[in-house]
């Protein structure tokens, strides 16, 4: 689907209203497609948002850099539901619904990541605490299907990790990248990592062992995120952007910006539903 979107991410899928939601960070607004009907609708945002867990009531829970908030895309109401300073200069980044029912994201420092920044986690109970720290652009949060294990990269160190989830102080390197840096992640029922790689021209799925299973080319230089969706979980979408870009790596790639899907012959992972 083309689009404009200067810095698209967190692509989520709602199995509430079937549609996949998606954010233009940098130009504050959420997108939502619905694939039964193609219906695509915009909604402008008073602050930065970037990520969304799908709620059973039909609105939807934003990580943005006031804190978290709740969206009805039905009326376009936009509450801030719990504020928190994320600190100056920072702005939420990657965030997903987990299948221990708490939604996990981070915060980074807009500067590039120059500052490290924090990993939080929100239950349903209401109750955020931050988890992991040391992280500069934090990106690929997913979970394996077991629940055992947590994938969470660091796209300026062209790293990502798996830490156990008994025990976050214990991690060891899952993939390493070289073409560009590992942004958005998503776990297929498999329980392999699709890895959106920015600056690679390229969607990675990777084995459980961190092994490359498959490379799916792109035809934009920065997928930023990657989602399953769709009734039975068997699209992948892929968000992208053009910010950084030049003008003339922009006209060699006009569809930069664009949401992109496919179908690759393996289903998501289902995820829940936020239920605070």
């Amino acid at each position: 689907m083309q689009a404009s979107d200067k810095l698209g991410e967190g692509p989520c899928w709602s199995p509430v209203d079937n549609r996949l939601y998606w954010f233009d960070i940098k130009g504050r607004r959420l997108s939502s497609f619905e694939p039964a009907t193609g219906a695509r609708r915009v909604f402008e945002l008073p602050v930065r948002a970037s990520a969304a867990a799908p709620k059973a009531d039909g609105t939807l829970l934003l990580a943005t850099e006031a804190g978290l908030a709740f969206f009805d895309p039905r009326s376009g109401s936009f509450e801030v539901r719990q504020k928190m300073d994320l600190g100056p200069g920072f702005r939420s980044n990657d965030g997903v619904i987990l299948g221990d029912g708490c939604f996990w994201w981070s915060s980074m420092d807009d500067a590039g990541g120059a500052r490290a920044g924090v990993i939080f986690r929100t239950c349903p109970d209401g109750f955020t605490e931050p988890l992991i720290e040391g992280i500069h652009i934090a990106n690929s949060l997913a979970m394996s299907p077991d629940g055992r294990r947590l994938y969470l990269a660091d796209s300026k160190k062209q790293t990502i990790w798996a830490y156990d989830t008994a025990d976050l102080s214990r991690r060891e390197v899952f993939a390493a990248t070289t073409l560009g840096g590992p942004d958005g992640s998503c776990v297929d029922a498999e329980g392999y990592l699709w890895n959106a790689e920015w600056g690679a021209w390229r969607v990675v799925r990777y084995a459980p062992d961190g092994g490359i299973d498959r490379i799916v080319e792109t035809p934009v230089e920065q997928p930023s995120a990657c989602m399953f969706g769709g009734p039975d979980l068997a699209t992948l979408y892929v968000t992208s952007a053009w910010e950084d870009l030049s003008d003339e790596a922009r006209a060699k790639q006009p569809l930069a910006g664009s949401l992109f899907a496919f179908e690759p012959g393996v289903r998501g992972l289902p995820l829940p539903v936020f239920e605070g």
